[in-house]
């Protein structure tokens, strides 16, 4: 363990505290993790990738709790240190702090690289929604995607909110992110997906109908909840499918249309890479 207890004001959790701003995430290209499931996921990616987390702060309480997970932290190069109970709440916008917070670096590589011989990708247009944002990448995660692509003016996937929300999942796939929805769109076909938008309004059903489609390569497009896939993104789409509502709710929310959408995407690839 480090050189002793640190407070809310060491420097080194000061400097920590700070990546609760985006600014200070974009500038640093680090970023905050709260909580031991996350942590898990986090040590094993640096396990992997020396340098993937920086620092990690932990109560008393929890390292005693925790003593298999700090010996893996310091294994894999990562700083290890006790603090106070009201320094880790420091570290978080929570309620209700789980005692153990870690500095993790970004990792931002390029739309285009990462896509190479993808089959299936979540593309997030215009979603501002932190929480929304996190659980379509945890749902994706579960679907077996490729990765998730924030286009537009989304959300910053590094917030700490969308990161919770995420359950550990941000470290499992890459989470790419354009600013242009025009060179989203471009890296997307040139990786050769077919972009599907997600549309209420869609030209087709979701279902036996678009089976074909969908055992292609595909890019599935979701917008926010309040507004939907911009218009241009959505007048640039190979194809604009709906998900059918046969009861009397108005809509489904972004995370279970995502669920529906990806997981239609695997049953009709799988459908046709199964052997016959």
């Amino acid at each position: 363990m480090s050189e002793g207890l640190l407070t809310e004001r060491t420097p080194r959790v000061a400097a920590a505290r700070k990546l609760l701003r985006r600014a200070a995430r974009e500038d640093t290209g680090r970023f905050l993790v709260e909580g031991v499931r996350p942590a898990h996921d986090a040590i094993a990616r640096a396990e992997q990738a020396p340098g993937a987390v920086v620092d990690l702060f932990v109560t008393d309480a929890v390292a005693d709790r925790e003593r298999d997970l700090l010996i893996r932290a310091r294994a894999a190069g990562v700083r290890t240190a006790l603090v106070t109970d009201k320094a880790v709440a420091s570290l978080t916008d929570t309620v209700h702090p789980q005692g153990l917070v870690l500095v993790c670096r970004r990792d931002d590589p390029e739309p285009s690289a990462a896509l190479a011989g993808a089959r299936l990708v979540a593309v997030l247009a215009g979603v501002a929604d932190p929480g929304n944002a996190g659980t379509v990448i945890r749902t994706a995660d579960a679907a077996g995607a490729d990765a998730v692509l924030l286009a537009g003016d989304a959300v910053d996937p590094y917030n700490p909110k969308c990161v919770r929300a995420s359950m550990g999942s941000l470290f499992h796939l890459p989470v790419l992110r354009e600013r242009s929805t025009d060179a989203a769109l471009a890296a997307l076909r040139g990786a050769g997906l077919a972009v599907v938008v997600a549309d209420g309004d869609g030209e087709t059903e979701l279902g036996a109908a678009t089976d074909e489609l969908l055992a292609r390569p595909t890019a599935w497009v979701l917008g926010s909840e309040a507004h939907g896939v911009p218009d241009d993104v959505a007048a640039a789409a190979d194809a604009r499918v709906r998900v059918p509502i046969r009861g009397r709710a108005e809509s489904l929310n972004l995370a279970t249309a995502a669920a529906v959408c990806l997981y239609a995407s695997v049953r009709a690839q799988n459908a046709v890479e199964a052997p016959r």
